[in-house]
């Protein structure tokens, strides 16, 4: 529980310096970015997975 209090700590602080210095904009591009990215990867994967035929594990 101890270590759950601590990462949220750590994230707020995170957040905190992102937004205090104006890169949350930066961040929060870069997080769409990768969005899409991980969205057509999944897209992907799931046809290649029914073109082989195979039920998902």
């Amino acid at each position: 529980m101890l270590g759950y209090a601590l990462l949220f700590l750590l994230l707020a602080v995170v957040a905190g310096y992102l937004g205090f210095f104006g890169l949350a904009g930066l961040a929060a591009t870069i997080a769409k970015v990768l969005l899409i990215v991980f969205v057509i990867l999944l897209i992907v994967s799931a046809f290649s997975g029914a073109l082989r035929g195979r039920p998902p594990a």
